[in-house]
Protein backbone atom coordinates (compact mmCIF):
# COMPACT_ATOMS: atom_id res chain seq x y z
CA UNK A 1 0.00 0.00 0.00
CA UNK A 2 1.14 3.54 -0.77
CA UNK A 3 0.30 4.90 2.68
CA UNK A 4 -1.43 3.97 5.94
CA UNK A 5 -3.94 6.08 7.88
CA UNK A 6 -4.91 5.31 11.48
CA UNK A 7 -8.49 6.16 12.50
CA UNK A 8 -8.69 6.52 16.27
CA UNK A 9 -12.29 7.56 16.96
CA UNK A 10 -14.29 5.81 14.25
CA UNK A 11 -15.32 6.90 10.78
CA UNK A 12 -18.27 6.07 8.53
CA UNK A 13 -17.43 3.35 6.03
CA UNK A 14 -17.64 5.73 3.07
CA UNK A 15 -14.57 7.54 4.44
CA UNK A 16 -12.61 4.34 4.99
CA UNK A 17 -13.51 3.20 1.47
CA UNK A 18 -12.11 6.43 0.02
CA UNK A 19 -8.81 5.92 1.83
CA UNK A 20 -8.61 2.25 0.86
CA UNK A 21 -8.87 3.17 -2.80
CA UNK A 22 -5.47 4.83 -2.56
CA UNK A 23 -3.85 3.33 0.56
CA UNK A 24 -4.86 1.55 3.73
CA UNK A 25 -7.28 2.69 6.43
CA UNK A 26 -6.70 1.08 9.83
CA UNK A 27 -9.61 1.45 12.24
CA UNK A 28 -8.32 1.63 15.84
CA UNK A 29 -11.44 3.13 17.35
CA UNK A 30 -11.04 3.65 21.09
CA UNK A 31 -7.26 3.23 21.20
CA UNK A 32 -5.89 4.65 24.44
CA UNK A 33 -3.14 7.24 24.69
CA UNK A 34 -0.39 4.82 25.73
CA UNK A 35 -1.12 2.34 22.94
CA UNK A 36 -1.34 5.14 20.40
CA UNK A 37 2.21 6.19 21.23
CA UNK A 38 3.35 2.63 20.54
CA UNK A 39 1.57 2.34 17.19
CA UNK A 40 1.49 5.81 15.64
CA UNK A 41 5.00 5.56 14.18
CA UNK A 42 3.68 3.16 11.53
CA UNK A 43 1.34 5.68 9.94
CA UNK A 44 1.50 8.42 7.33
CA UNK A 45 -1.86 9.92 8.30
CA UNK A 46 -4.23 10.05 11.26
CA UNK A 47 -7.95 10.85 11.52
CA UNK A 48 -9.38 11.78 14.92
CA UNK A 49 -12.48 13.26 16.47
CA UNK A 50 -12.61 15.13 19.77
CA UNK A 51 -11.66 12.21 22.05
CA UNK A 52 -8.09 11.66 20.88
CA UNK A 53 -5.58 14.23 22.10
CA UNK A 54 -2.82 14.75 19.55
CA UNK A 55 -0.07 16.03 21.84
CA UNK A 56 3.64 16.72 21.53
CA UNK A 57 4.30 13.16 22.63
CA UNK A 58 2.18 11.82 19.79
CA UNK A 59 3.93 13.97 17.18
CA UNK A 60 7.35 12.96 18.49
CA UNK A 61 6.42 9.28 18.25
CA UNK A 62 4.90 9.67 14.78
CA UNK A 63 8.06 9.69 12.68
CA UNK A 64 6.26 9.15 9.36
CA UNK A 65 3.20 11.31 10.03
CA UNK A 66 2.37 13.88 7.36
CA UNK A 67 -1.24 14.82 8.15
CA UNK A 68 -3.78 14.79 10.99
CA UNK A 69 -7.41 15.09 9.97
CA UNK A 70 -10.12 16.16 12.41
CA UNK A 71 -13.49 14.65 11.45
CA UNK A 72 -15.30 17.77 12.59
CA UNK A 73 -14.70 21.49 13.03
CA UNK A 74 -12.84 22.19 16.28
CA UNK A 75 -9.14 21.31 16.47
CA UNK A 76 -8.45 22.31 20.08
CA UNK A 77 -7.51 18.67 20.85
CA UNK A 78 -4.60 18.91 18.37
CA UNK A 79 -1.44 20.85 19.26
CA UNK A 80 -1.19 22.99 16.13
CA UNK A 81 2.11 24.62 17.11
CA UNK A 82 3.80 21.25 17.59
CA UNK A 83 2.28 19.96 14.37
CA UNK A 84 3.90 22.87 12.56
CA UNK A 85 7.25 22.15 14.28
CA UNK A 86 7.12 18.60 12.92
CA UNK A 87 5.96 19.60 9.45
CA UNK A 88 2.60 17.86 9.88
CA UNK A 89 -0.42 19.40 8.20
CA UNK A 90 -3.67 19.58 10.19
CA UNK A 91 -6.93 19.59 8.25
CA UNK A 92 -10.58 19.52 9.26
CA UNK A 93 -14.01 19.47 7.61
CA UNK A 94 -15.71 22.72 8.67
CA UNK A 95 -18.80 22.54 6.48
CA UNK A 96 -19.91 18.92 6.92
CA UNK A 97 -21.64 19.32 10.29
CA UNK A 98 -22.90 22.91 10.05
CA UNK A 99 -26.55 22.03 9.41
CA UNK A 100 -26.60 19.45 12.19
CA UNK A 101 -25.19 21.82 14.81
CA UNK A 102 -27.43 24.68 13.71
CA UNK A 103 -30.51 22.47 13.94
CA UNK A 104 -29.52 21.32 17.43
CA UNK A 105 -29.13 24.93 18.54
CA UNK A 106 -32.62 25.72 17.26
CA UNK A 107 -34.00 22.60 18.95
CA UNK A 108 -32.47 23.80 22.20
CA UNK A 109 -34.03 27.25 21.78
CA UNK A 110 -37.43 25.61 21.27
CA UNK A 111 -36.86 23.29 24.22
CA UNK A 112 -36.02 26.17 26.53
CA UNK A 113 -38.84 28.41 25.37
CA UNK A 114 -41.51 25.76 26.01
CA UNK A 115 -39.84 23.77 28.84
CA UNK A 116 -40.12 20.59 26.80
CA UNK A 117 -37.82 18.41 28.96
CA UNK A 118 -39.75 19.28 32.14
CA UNK A 119 -43.08 18.71 30.41
CA UNK A 120 -41.96 15.32 29.13
CA UNK A 121 -40.58 14.31 32.53
CA UNK A 122 -43.85 15.27 34.23
CA UNK A 123 -45.88 13.20 31.78
CA UNK A 124 -43.62 10.18 32.23
CA UNK A 125 -44.40 10.40 35.95
CA UNK A 126 -48.14 10.59 35.14
CA UNK A 127 -48.23 14.21 36.28
CA UNK A 128 -50.57 16.45 34.26
CA UNK A 129 -48.62 19.62 35.14
CA UNK A 130 -50.23 21.94 32.59
CA UNK A 131 -50.68 25.09 34.66
CA UNK A 132 -47.06 25.43 35.76
CA UNK A 133 -45.64 24.91 32.26
CA UNK A 134 -45.91 28.47 31.03
CA UNK A 135 -43.61 29.02 28.05
CA UNK A 136 -42.52 32.01 26.05
CA UNK A 137 -42.98 32.60 22.32
CA UNK A 138 -40.07 33.20 19.96
CA UNK A 139 -42.00 35.55 17.69
CA UNK A 140 -40.85 39.10 18.36
CA UNK A 141 -37.98 38.07 20.66
CA UNK A 142 -34.36 39.08 20.05
CA UNK A 143 -31.67 36.46 19.45
CA UNK A 144 -28.10 37.50 20.20
CA UNK A 145 -25.73 35.55 17.97
CA UNK A 146 -22.26 35.24 19.51
CA UNK A 147 -20.26 34.17 16.48
CA UNK A 148 -21.32 34.53 12.85
CA UNK A 149 -19.51 31.83 10.95
CA UNK A 150 -21.24 29.13 8.90
CA UNK A 151 -23.22 27.73 11.81
CA UNK A 152 -24.08 31.11 13.27
CA UNK A 153 -25.40 32.28 9.92
CA UNK A 154 -27.64 29.21 9.64
CA UNK A 155 -29.05 29.70 13.15
CA UNK A 156 -29.67 33.37 12.39
CA UNK A 157 -31.54 32.44 9.22
CA UNK A 158 -33.67 29.83 10.99
CA UNK A 159 -34.45 32.18 13.87
CA UNK A 160 -35.46 35.01 11.57
CA UNK A 161 -37.93 32.62 9.90
CA UNK A 162 -39.52 32.25 13.34
CA UNK A 163 -40.04 36.01 13.55
CA UNK A 164 -37.08 36.67 15.83
CA UNK A 165 -34.96 39.80 15.53
CA UNK A 166 -31.32 38.77 15.19
CA UNK A 167 -28.35 40.82 16.35
CA UNK A 168 -24.76 39.69 15.92
CA UNK A 169 -21.45 39.85 17.76
CA UNK A 170 -18.32 38.51 16.10
CA UNK A 171 -14.69 39.34 16.84
CA UNK A 172 -14.28 39.99 13.11
CA UNK A 173 -15.89 43.34 12.34
CA UNK A 174 -17.81 43.01 9.05
CA UNK A 175 -21.06 45.00 9.48
CA UNK A 176 -21.69 45.35 5.73
CA UNK A 177 -21.64 41.56 5.30
CA UNK A 178 -23.91 41.07 8.32
CA UNK A 179 -26.24 43.79 7.01
CA UNK A 180 -26.40 42.07 3.63
CA UNK A 181 -27.63 38.97 5.47
CA UNK A 182 -30.38 41.09 7.02
CA UNK A 183 -28.96 41.50 10.52
CA UNK A 184 -27.11 44.07 12.65
CA UNK A 185 -23.61 43.68 14.05
CA UNK A 186 -22.86 45.10 17.51
CA UNK A 187 -20.07 45.05 20.03
CA UNK A 188 -20.57 42.48 22.79
CA UNK A 189 -21.37 45.03 25.49
CA UNK A 190 -24.06 46.52 23.20
CA UNK A 191 -25.56 43.14 22.33
CA UNK A 192 -25.78 41.63 25.81
CA UNK A 193 -28.51 43.93 27.26
CA UNK A 194 -30.73 43.62 24.19
CA UNK A 195 -31.13 39.87 23.61
CA UNK A 196 -33.76 37.55 25.05
CA UNK A 197 -31.92 34.45 23.79
CA UNK A 198 -28.23 33.88 23.10
CA UNK A 199 -26.75 31.25 20.79
CA UNK A 200 -22.98 30.76 20.94
CA UNK A 201 -21.01 29.63 17.89
CA UNK A 202 -17.36 30.57 18.33
CA UNK A 203 -14.16 28.54 18.63
CA UNK A 204 -12.39 28.22 21.97
CA UNK A 205 -9.33 30.48 22.02
CA UNK A 206 -7.43 32.39 24.69
CA UNK A 207 -9.67 35.38 23.86
CA UNK A 208 -12.98 33.49 23.96
CA UNK A 209 -12.32 31.35 27.06
CA UNK A 210 -14.97 32.21 29.65
CA UNK A 211 -16.31 34.98 27.41
CA UNK A 212 -19.57 34.59 29.29
CA UNK A 213 -18.70 35.11 32.94
CA UNK A 214 -20.05 36.93 36.00
CA UNK A 215 -19.34 40.31 34.42
CA UNK A 216 -20.96 39.59 31.06
CA UNK A 217 -23.93 37.77 32.58
CA UNK A 218 -24.57 40.90 34.67
CA UNK A 219 -24.97 42.90 31.45
CA UNK A 220 -27.79 40.65 30.18
CA UNK A 221 -31.42 41.49 30.72
CA UNK A 222 -33.07 39.52 33.51
CA UNK A 223 -34.56 36.21 32.39
CA UNK A 224 -32.40 35.64 29.32
CA UNK A 225 -31.84 32.18 27.85
CA UNK A 226 -28.41 30.86 26.82
CA UNK A 227 -27.60 28.11 24.29
CA UNK A 228 -24.05 26.82 23.78
CA UNK A 229 -23.38 24.38 20.95
CA UNK A 230 -19.87 25.68 20.22
CA UNK A 231 -16.94 24.64 22.43
CA UNK A 232 -16.68 23.86 26.12
CA UNK A 233 -14.98 26.67 27.99
CA UNK A 234 -16.58 29.62 26.19
CA UNK A 235 -18.95 29.85 29.17
CA UNK A 236 -17.69 29.92 32.75
CA UNK A 237 -20.04 27.23 34.04
CA UNK A 238 -19.66 28.28 37.67
CA UNK A 239 -20.75 31.79 36.68
CA UNK A 240 -23.65 30.37 34.66
CA UNK A 241 -24.79 28.38 37.69
CA UNK A 242 -24.78 31.56 39.77
CA UNK A 243 -26.76 33.38 37.06
CA UNK A 244 -29.34 30.58 37.00
CA UNK A 245 -29.69 30.59 40.77
CA UNK A 246 -30.18 34.37 40.84
CA UNK A 247 -32.71 34.33 38.00
CA UNK A 248 -30.54 36.50 35.76
CA UNK A 249 -30.58 33.56 33.33
CA UNK A 250 -33.98 31.84 33.02
CA UNK A 251 -32.61 28.73 31.36
CA UNK A 252 -29.60 27.31 29.56
CA UNK A 253 -28.99 24.54 27.05
CA UNK A 254 -25.46 23.16 26.93
CA UNK A 255 -24.02 20.63 24.48
CA UNK A 256 -20.31 21.22 25.21
CA UNK A 257 -18.18 21.12 28.35
CA UNK A 258 -14.61 22.02 29.31
CA UNK A 259 -14.06 18.43 30.40
CA UNK A 260 -16.02 15.76 28.57
CA UNK A 261 -17.69 13.98 30.19
CA UNK A 262 -17.99 16.53 33.01
CA UNK A 263 -16.29 15.95 36.34
CA UNK A 264 -18.78 18.14 38.20
CA UNK A 265 -22.37 17.36 37.18
CA UNK A 266 -24.01 20.17 39.20
CA UNK A 267 -24.83 22.34 36.20
CA UNK A 268 -26.08 19.38 34.15
CA UNK A 269 -28.52 18.41 36.92
CA UNK A 270 -29.89 21.93 37.40
CA UNK A 271 -33.66 22.01 36.72
CA UNK A 272 -33.30 25.03 34.40
CA UNK A 273 -30.67 23.36 32.22
CA UNK A 274 -31.03 21.19 29.14
CA UNK A 275 -27.80 19.19 28.79
CA UNK A 276 -26.70 16.95 25.93
CA UNK A 277 -23.44 14.96 25.52
CA UNK A 278 -21.81 16.94 22.67
CA UNK A 279 -24.20 15.64 20.01
CA UNK A 280 -24.13 18.67 17.71
CA UNK A 281 -22.66 16.74 14.81
CA UNK A 282 -24.42 13.47 15.62
CA UNK A 283 -26.73 13.04 12.67
CA UNK A 284 -26.47 10.28 10.09
CA UNK A 285 -26.22 12.79 7.28
CA UNK A 286 -23.53 14.91 8.95
CA UNK A 287 -21.39 11.90 9.78
CA UNK A 288 -21.44 10.69 6.19
CA UNK A 289 -20.51 14.18 4.92
CA UNK A 290 -17.72 14.47 7.51
CA UNK A 291 -16.30 11.05 6.62
CA UNK A 292 -16.22 11.90 2.92
CA UNK A 293 -14.72 15.34 3.47
CA UNK A 294 -11.98 14.40 5.92
CA UNK A 295 -10.99 11.21 4.12
CA UNK A 296 -10.63 13.00 0.80
CA UNK A 297 -8.70 15.84 2.45
CA UNK A 298 -6.23 13.45 4.12
CA UNK A 299 -5.75 11.54 0.87
CA UNK A 300 -5.17 14.82 -0.97
CA UNK A 301 -2.39 15.72 1.46
CA UNK A 302 -0.75 12.31 1.14
CA UNK A 303 -0.96 12.39 -2.66
CA UNK A 304 0.34 15.95 -2.91
CA UNK A 305 -2.92 17.36 -4.24
CA UNK A 306 -4.65 20.66 -3.44
CA UNK A 307 -6.36 20.82 -0.06
CA UNK A 308 -9.30 22.94 1.09
CA UNK A 309 -9.22 23.18 4.86
CA UNK A 310 -5.78 23.54 6.41
CA UNK A 311 -5.77 24.60 10.07
CA UNK A 312 -3.15 26.73 11.79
Amino acid sequence: MAFKVIITDGLESVGKDLINQAGEAVDRKGIDAAQLLLEVGEYDGMIVRGRTKVTREVFEAAKKLKVVGRAGVGVDNIDLAVAKEHGVLVVNCPVATSEAVAELAMAMIFGLSRELPRADEAMKHENWDKKTLMGTELMGKTLGMIGFGRIGQLVAKYASCMGMKVIVFDKIWFPDFVREKGFEQLQLEELLPQADFFSIHIPLTSESKHLLNDETFALMKDGAYVVDASRGGVIDHAALLRALESGKVAGAAIDVFETEPPIDWTLVKHPKVIATPHIGAQTKEAQVRAAKDIASEVVNVLEGKQIRWQCG
